[in-house]
């Protein structure tokens, strides 16, 4: 193979079959990948994996085919990793015989590719979810470290808020970047790729939503990169947990609604803390989110619901999964609406979703098992937008508060005070 990039002696052996076939064919499909997009060279991968294809779907024959030829070829990844959220998840969300059906169709494989995913190092049985940098789950790298990710909302927050670095790649070149323990150095892995296209101005009255903002943001800049101000007026100047929520669900709104892989926020985020403005180019533009603003965002959400005034048969909160601290809120806040509409549970079937690890934290807590079953709310870890691709499910009137949820199913958004009352009275503001 020809190949202009500069490559270490390990990398040529690599790929001249020196090391067996599996991994030359791994490593020539990275370096073209890199070439592709003009790299230089690979860097060594600096953290663990976290896997985007988490679901047994037949459509992913080739994937479960090249985890066949991996494992045949004794290859591990080096370091444990973890994977996006699983598809269904019967113990916590029921669904009827004929959605049920249509899951073991559409998710035939689930069962054979986590035995795939275990042989070549998945961390353990609780490392199904979006945010495996969330603490009880422990994926979580550092400032600088290069990364080969692919989940939208898991690169957008390690870039940003971690101040890690990571391309927004295919689940298939994340994988075989683990493989051979490199990923090419373009895009955000360099520090040309991390300026900020936009200056975004946050000038709202109140502490804006994160989702709505994230929104607003990301269909506006698409794939470019935002250096917001104005939110340390919100969010104080430190990244506090709450802070970190915060940023969590924005980014995955900006990674969603449009394709932001990276953001910098004044005086709160690593690189925006150290380099300031300076993160800003040249001829960066200027994009003002006010309320007005974030009013005509909002109402320009279409509703796919079949019937508008329908009143919702379901309830998701947690699309990325919820922190530990989040869960604990918004469970106290649906206890709060319902007592104060005079009610001991739920009108609407409320599904809180969380990472494995942070449910079995929070179970544990006192009280909690006997408070989610008199609020009539579900935990549960399962993936809302897989559950919502089940074209029974998809049918269905299902609220949320996640932007993200909203843009890739007929899941209706509304706002979290929306939500609560929603839950409360059964129907629609």
């Amino acid at each position: 193979m020809k190949y202009m990039m500069k490559l270490k002696a390990e990398e040529k052996e690599m790929l001249d079959g020196s090391k067996g076939d599996t991994l030359r064919k791994a490593m020539e499909t990275v370096v073209r990948f890199g070439e592709t997009f003009g790299a230089k060279r690979l860097v060594p991968i600096d953290h663990n994996l976290h896997m985007v294809t988490s679901m047994g779907i037949p459509l992913l024959g080739t994937v479960f085919g090249l985890m066949d030829e991996l494992i045949a070829g004794g290859i591990s990844l080096a370091r444990p990793f973890t994977v996006d959220p699983r598809p269904f998840d019967y113990s916590t969300v029921n669904v009827g015989p004929l959605k049920k059906i249509a899951f073991r169709i559409m998710y035939g494989r689930q069962a054979a590719y986590e035995k795939q995913l275990d042989k070549i190092g998945l961390k353990d049985k609780n490392a199904f979810t979006c945010a495996c940098y969330l603490d009880e789950v422990g994926n979580i790298p550092k400032k600088g470290d290069a990364l080969a990710w692919s989940e939208s909302s898991a690169v957008v927050y390690a870039n940003s808020v971690l101040g890690a670095r990571s391309n927004r790649n295919s689940g298939v070149i994340e994988l075989l970047c683990g493989v051979v323990g490199r990923v090419p150095e373009f895009g955000f892995l360099t520090d040309a790729g991390r300026g900020a296209d936009w200056l975004v101005e946050v000038k709202t009255t109140k502490k804006p939503e994160a989702q709505v903002l994230g929104s607003a943001i990301g269909m506006k800049v698409i794939e470019d990169v935002p250096y917001i101000t104005g939110l340390d007026k919100h969010l104080g100047a430190r990244l506090t947990q709450d802070a970190k929520d915060y940023l969590k669900d924005m980014g995955a709104a900006l990674a969603s609604n449009g394709a932001v892989g990276l953001y910098h926020v004044d005086r709160l985020t690593p690189e925006a803390r150290e380099r300031k403005k300076a993160l800003l180019k040249k001829k960066f533009r200027t994009y003002v989110v006010d309320d007005a603003e974030m009013e005509r965002v909002y109402r320009s959400y279409p509703v796919m619901w079949k019937r508008p005034d329908a009143r919702p048969k379901l309830c998701f909160i947690g699309c990325p999964h919820l922190s530990l601290a989040q869960v604990r809120a918004w469970l106290a806040a649906i206890e709060d609406t319902l007592a104060k509409h005079g009610r001991r549970s739920a009108a609407v079937r409320t599904v809180l979703t969380t990472a494995p690890d942070v449910a079995d934290a929070f179970r544990r807590e006192s009280g909690v098992p006997q408070r989610l079953a008199s609020a009539g709310v579900t935990l549960s870890s399962i993936c809302p937008l897989m559950y919502m691709n089940n074209p029974f499910c998809a049918k269905e009137p299902v609220a949320t508060n996640s932007n993200k949820l909203r843009t890739y199913t007929t899941a209706r958004y509304f706002k979290d005070d929306d939500i609560l009352e929603i839950i409360a009275k059964g129907r629609t503001i």
